[in-house]
């Protein structure tokens, strides 16, 4: 039987893993941390379950699919329920929008702002539509190992303007700005810019229309344990709280894995699911992580975790709340130079779907806003930390949940460095490479190393990116290589 590792338990590794293990190669997973997730960490505070993150499940079918390849089905290990609205826009001056795949709901808000926009809005769906076969079902699990599978996938993106912003393409069917952020922000969620981030990442509307927002009861960290009984079952093995040290090489190849505590075995084939600027640092190879470096990255987040006395029943399961810029609040994110002082927020509220993630007749959320990160801005994280938490809660405050600092009974923060320090993530990063066309497919580092034998990857830095069903997409398209290569 061959036998091959996975470093890190994200969604990526876990997927990547019980793929293996479904193919009879005996997998063992690798994990930093005390417990499996990776960026899907959790933490129990005072009774309230706290995720990490991501927390918006969009095609659960990919995960399904997990399940399917032993017949088997996800609804044994995971509860997963429906969100609606899936988000909740709202800006300053009051304006909420909300946002979901009702087309007579989501046409009449259309037509609230700006009747014209309503045509528009079916032209820009249609355009979703095309680009999602083509970059997602086509492209986003074919790994792309050479320049000349680039050039086959060339005259779709071209005839898709794949060159254009995501903003761009928006606006050239919108013309109301509320509306326009309301269908360019999701590249927000996988670390893109809007206003840079490839027009190919429009179908993330479409992928939602079609597949719906989901959550899983219990938190994001109930379908990360689905994932890990699941794959056990398979007779995969997990290792925790044991992280790699050293990928050792031979003759060009991947050879062995060793780990703090002093294990060490040896492998057919080991695939990275940890931050790829790190993985090359495993290998002690210091060009490739000099090559990587001078690449752009995606920014970071700043997370304030709290629990709260009562429920809040007019604030839904995800709401976006903009800020007074959107351009130039990009601008600060992408470009850096310090803390934007009108930052714009993604508000999770867990209990407005599953209220067991709180105690009786408590709250939990979290709220985050985009911040550059470690290389774009000089933030003392330890000092600044407090204040920006502040900050934040003033707004959430302000806008929409009066008295709220009178009722928090629990609450602590995650900065840009403990994504570093935590998940050894290159600058503190939240999401690894920016997902700009120019470090897209082939641009991007590869599913399987092209000078490395026996050395692959998965999870948000490689093809085709980050959020759930990238990197459960990636790990299709490293699994479908290894296994070949395996098998050979």
């Amino acid at each position: 039987m061959k036998k091959a590792a996975v470093i890190g338990s994200g969604f990526g590794g876990l997927a990547l893993a019980i793929r293996l293990q479904s193919a009879g190669i005996a997998t063992t997973i690798y994990e930093a941390r005390d417990r499996p997730g990776g960026r899907a960490y959790y933490w129990e505070k005072d009774g309230h379950v706290f995720d990490a993150g991501p927390t918006v499940i969009t095609d659960p079918d990919c995960l399904q699919q997990l399940w399917a390849l032993s017949g088997a089905d996800m609804a044994a290990d995971v509860d997963l329920v429906p969100v609606r609205p899936f988000y909740r826009l709202s800006w300053p001056d009051g304006t909420t929008f909300d946002y979901d795949n009702d087309d007579a709901s989501l046409e009449r808000q259309i037509a609230a702002l700006d009747p014209a926009d309503v045509a528009g809005y079916r032209r820009f769906l249609d355009y979703s539509a095309g680009v999602f076969e083509e970059g997602y079902r086509k492209l986003g699990t074919v790994a792309f190992l050479d320049f000349a599978s680039m050039l086959k996938a060339a005259p779709q993106l071209a005839r898709y303007q794949a060159w254009r912003s995501v903003y761009s393409m928006v606006s050239s069917f919108i013309r109301n700005e509320k509306l326009r952020e309301a269908f360019s922000f999701h590249t927000l969620l996988v670390g893109g810019n809007p206003m840079t981030t490839s027009a190919i990442y429009a179908l993330i509307h479409k992928l939602e229309k079609d597949g719906g927002v989901w959550f899983a009861k219990g938190g994001t960290n109930a379908l990360i344990r689905g994932m890990v009984r699941y794959f056990e079952r398979l007779g995969g093995t997990l290792r925790l709280d044991d992280p790699v040290v050293r990928i050792g090489t031979s003759e060009g190849q991947v050879r062995t894995v060793a780990t703090r505590s002093g294990h060490s075995a040896v492998y057919d084939a080991v695939a990275s699911n940890a931050d790829v600027v790190s993985t090359y640092g495993l290998l002690g190879d210091e060009r490739k992580q000099r090559k990587l470096k001078a690449k752009r990255f995606s920014p970071s987040l700043f997370v304030v975790h709290f629990g709260t006395t009562g429920d809040w029943p007019d604030v839904p399961h995800h709401s976006i709340v903009f800020g007074p810029r959107y351009r130039g609040l990009l601008d600060d994110i992408y470009k850096g130079g310090g803390l934007a002082p009108d930052p714009s927020l993604y508000l999770h509220h867990p209990t407005a779907t599953d209220p067991s993630m709180a105690p009786n007749g408590h709250s939990t959320f979290y709220v985050l806003a985009p911040v550059p990160h470690l290389g774009k801005a000089n933030v003392d994280w330890e000092v600044e930390g407090p204040r920006y938490r502040d900050q934040v809660l003033s707004i959430l405050e302000q806008r929409f949940m009066p008295g709220l600092r009178d009722r928090i009974t629990t609450m602590f923060h995650y900065t840009p460095f403990d994504f570093r320090d935590d998940l050894a993530a290159h600058l503190g990063s939240a999401f690894s490479l920016e997902p700009v066309l120019t470090q897209s497919a082939w641009f991007r580092v590869h599913n399987r190393d092209p000078d490395i034998g026996s050395l692959y990857f998965v999870g948000a830095g490689t093809h085709p990116g980050a959020g759930i069903p990238g990197v459960v997409g990636s790990a299709k398209a490293t699994a479908a290589l290894m296994i070949e290569d395996l098998a050979g």
